[in-house]
């Protein structure tokens, strides 16, 4: 889930100008809730630092009391769990129960003291939050990079309001070129899934990597095949250009047997919180 550190802040939008543009920022209003990091624009944050900034702000502006809440999963939405702890603790938030998105997250929540339910027993949330590894001007995602793509669309498709937290480094002209796309395969017959996704038709071009070692990342770090928390495989797909149709790609993904899940997450989004050199930005569907 780690992007390079070469890739963010002022070298990511000086090399998209483009992309920038097309992300106009709503006006940004800060919450009363505070946090410690200094966002001075004379010092350089780091990406964590960044990412820290639009987890704690997408609770603080969008978390009451009383809620059903959507934990994401990845580098980003790891922080925004993190706040939701801190302000049940302290008192700010009370009444709220949540659903986490990975087995990670899950223990992640329950250190926190955080109350976890289920979609079978809470269908509707009020609220998700979790990362992106890509976002386009469209406010279409590339998400799973973390391995996790199928239950985080479960979850967050149930949700009133779907939340995005990235730094500017995820900003793209195009889904595809900048992140592989994974999709969740089930075992059986994998290597016939692998070659009939990749002969699709909205696919053409890409090339399809079986996930190695951990579902986590989609970097070769094992000789075994990785498996998800559901038990399945994830193929990662990889372009050079950009994916013409996002809706349709998704629609042929979710058409072929073998195919679980797919990391296209189109016409979802609520909004994206996007933080970079010079603060924090918010971008409304």
């Amino acid at each position: 889930m780690h992007r390079s550190l070469l890739r963010r802040s002022i070298q990511t939008r000086s090399a998209t100008l483009s992309t920038a543009s097309a992300f106009a920022p709503a006006a940004f209003k800060p919450s009363t809730r505070s946090f410690s990091i200094d966002t001075s624009l004379n010092m350089a944050l780091s990406q964590d630092e960044l990412k820290k900034m639009v987890g704690y702000k997408s609770v603080d502006d969008y978390v009451k009391s009383g809620m059903v809440v959507g934990l994401g999963t990845g580098s980003t939405a790891y922080y925004a769990v993190e706040r939701l702890g801190q302000l049940l603790k302290d008192g700010t938030l009370e009444d709220i129960v949540a659903i986490p998105t990975s087995i990670r997250t899950k223990e992640q929540a329950e250190e926190l003291g955080i109350p976890l339910v289920t979609l079978d027993t809470h269908s509707k949330l009020d609220v998700a939050i979790d990362g992106a590894d890509e976002v386009d001007p469209d406010l279409n995602l590339v998400k799973g990079g973390g391995g996790a793509l199928f239950r985080e669309k479960i979850v967050e498709v149930c949700a009133d309001k779907f939340i995005v937290i990235v730094d500017e480094s995820k900003l793209c002209d195009g889904l595809g070129p900048g992140f592989p796309l994974p999709v969740e395969i089930v075992p059986f017959c994998h290597e016939h899934t692998l070659r009939t996704v990749a002969a699709l038709p909205s696919l053409a071009g890409c090339k399809p990597v079986l996930r190695m070692g951990s579902s986590t990342n989609n970097q070769n770090d094992g000789d075994e095949i990785a498996v998800t928390d559901n038990g399945n495989y994830i193929v990662d797909l990889h372009f050079e250009e950009p994916i013409k149709d996002a809706v349709k790609a998704g629609e042929e993904l979710k058409n072929t047997v073998g195919v679980v899940e797919h990391g296209l997450f189109c016409g979802m989004t609520t909004a994206v919180i996007i933080a970079g050199a010079d603060g924090i930005s918010v971008k409304e569907a």
